[in-house]
């Protein structure tokens, strides 16, 4: 079954957009297996132990907190 309509545009899938999905945990796998993981996780640590440590903690606490506290 193809993702797009006859007139050859994305079909909405609506919630629960399966051809999302699929294409974003392929892009994790590929990442994980790639060796990325490991490199990205040390430049993380180093961010966060930097001067900039204090302002992407509270980016982290807003986002965790939701579009309704910004």
């Amino acid at each position: 079954m193809s993702d797009k309509t006859k007139n050859d545009k994305p079909k909405n899938e609506g919630e629960g957009n399966k051809t999302a999905d699929r294409q974003y945990r392929e892009g994790v796998r590929r990442h994980i297996e790639s060796g990325g993981v490991a490199p990205a996780a040390k430049d993380a640590e180093r961010a966060v132990d930097s001067e900039a440590g204090d302002e992407l903690r509270r980016a982290e606490d807003a986002g965790r907190a939701g579009p309704d506290t910004r």
